[in-house]
């Protein structure tokens, strides 16, 4: 397997998939349109936000998109990971925790002293996060009306 930067096509085929990614990555409470996916990915490109993508013999596998955050209240700047998704056929190979690895690298290279994300509680990936070292900071609650 090799996970690495996608090239035009390859990021073509993350944006169109990228829905079902938020969608997974939402419980199904959030069903957004190819539209609503480009105004939400393509600031976070235009600032330097970027994929890695896992292929084997030129098929897509999965993917991680990183970038940074700023603190609201420190102004300081993080690494985050903004989505990591596996395609479904190959769920449960440990791709998911590779991508993470990676991920983790990159933005450790990229100077990074903390590497942030978010989940849905209820998420099997919170279980991955946690066997990687994060651990939860803040929680956001709701209340339906």
């Amino acid at each position: 397997m090799d996970i690495r930067k996608p090239n035009r096509f390859e990021l073509k085929k993350v944006l169109s998939l990228s829905p079902q990614a938020v969608f997974d990555g939402k419980l199904g409470e959030v069903e957004p349109t190819k539209e609503k996916i480009e105004q939400l990915v393509n600031p976070l490109l235009e600032k330097g936000s970027y994929y890695l993508i896992a292929t084997e013999n030129d098929q897509l596998m999965g993917w991680i998109l990183m970038g940074t955050s700023k603190d609201q209240f420190t102004d300081m700047m993080n690494g985050f990971i903004y989505e990591l998704f596996v395609i479904e056929e190959f769920r449960g190979n440990g791709i998911s925790k590779l991508l993470m690895r990676a991920g983790i690298d990159h933005l450790k290279q990229d100077g990074y002293s903390e590497i942030r994300l978010s989940a849905f509680e209820g998420n099997q990936a919170i279980k991955l996060y946690e066997k990687m070292g994060f651990s939860i900071r803040t929680i956001t609650m709701s209340l339906q009306l």
